[in-house]
């Protein structure tokens, strides 16, 4: 026997460690934009309720 080699698995594909961080990555992206979206809805809402509150605005129908 001139050398008997021992066949190892190789390992074909992404690797695990590199999966994770992609996840991780594309997880903070999502929730950053997630959270600059409720963010904008929030200042939306605080702007609606201070009109409503100086009376700039009105929630009733004007009577003709």
């Amino acid at each position: 026997m001139a050398g008997s080699r021992v066949a190892h698995a190789t390992l074909k594909g992404p690797s695990v460690v590199k999966e994770i961080c992609i996840g991780i990555v594309l997880g903070l992206a999502a929730g950053g934009l997630w959270k600059m979206h409720h963010w904008n809805e929030q200042r939306k809402v605080r702007q609606f309720y201070d009109l409503l509150e100086k009376g700039e605005i009105s929630v009733i129908a004007q009577e003709e």
